[in-house]
């Protein structure tokens, strides 16, 4: 039996609590550890819970979501906003909040984020994370005492997860600990690109783009904003 996800919310908006609870009951794996009104209340729970998970608003009487994620960083594994404010997804990443979604929230986004939290959980508490090594055509991932030499065309998209990039192919998937950034700067440029905040993708591997998806065989990986003038320049 797997261990659950221990979460607790903060938010001072009743309904959007309720919302949450609710989209939240649908998946096993999450377990409701409380709903705070303030983030002096928050706080405090944060203190004698010890959750594995929060959730934030932003805007909030007291301090802000954002006051709240610079208190708790090393005492919180997880933190994912829900939030009315746009503006302030770059401040939740730098924080290296989870997730940053925006409200209304809905049924699906919830399920979205819900589906990489419990991939991300998964791995992370199944093993430490894999130690990796970068070589000209290749990088060797290290597990303990066990290395797999992994060829870089084996690899289809790599994925940002907080402090860790995981590294799909089409066996196996890996969860190394080091960052996406840091993680490119020793590939190839050539053969990488980031099309996402939370996503890069091995150019040999891209099929095509549709609109602002770009697709790997049976994988669809969105295009953030910011990396959208980028693709026109992308030979396929």
């Amino acid at each position: 039996m797997e261990t659950p996800i221990r979460y607790i919310s903060i938010d001072d908006n009743f309904l959007d609590q309720l919302m949450l609870q609710e989209y939240a009951s649908s998946f096993s794996f999450l377990k409701n550890s409380g709903h705070y009104n303030t983030p002096g209340e928050g706080l405090t729970a944060i203190k004698e819970l010890k959750p594995d998970l929060v959730f934030l608003d932003i805007e909030m009487p007291e301090l802000t979501g954002l006051e709240v994620l610079r208190a708790i960083r090393q005492q919180v594994p997880v933190a994912i906003f829900i939030t009315s404010h746009a503006e302030f997804a770059l401040d939740g990443f730098e924080l290296s909040a989870f997730d940053y979604i925006l409200k209304p929230l809905t049924e699906a986004r919830f399920a979205a984020t819900a589906k990489r939290l419990h991939e991300y959980w998964t791995m992370k508490q199944k093993a430490a994370a894999y130690e990796v090594l970068f070589e000209k055509e290749f990088i060797v991932v290290k597990e303990g005492y066990e290395q797999v030499k992994l060829p870089l065309h084996e690899i289809i998209y790599l994925e940002a997860m907080q402090d860790y990039t995981k590294v799909v192919t089409e066996k196996k998937n890996y969860l190394t600990l080091t960052t996406l950034t840091g993680f490119l700067e020793k590939l190839p440029a050539e053969q990488f690109i980031r099309v996402h905040r939370s996503y890069a993708v091995a150019c040999y591997k891209i099929n095509r783009i549709a609109g602002n998806n770009i697709i790997c065989g049976d994988v669809v990986i969105p295009i953030g904003k910011t990396y959208r003038t980028g693709m026109a320049q992308l030979k396929l």
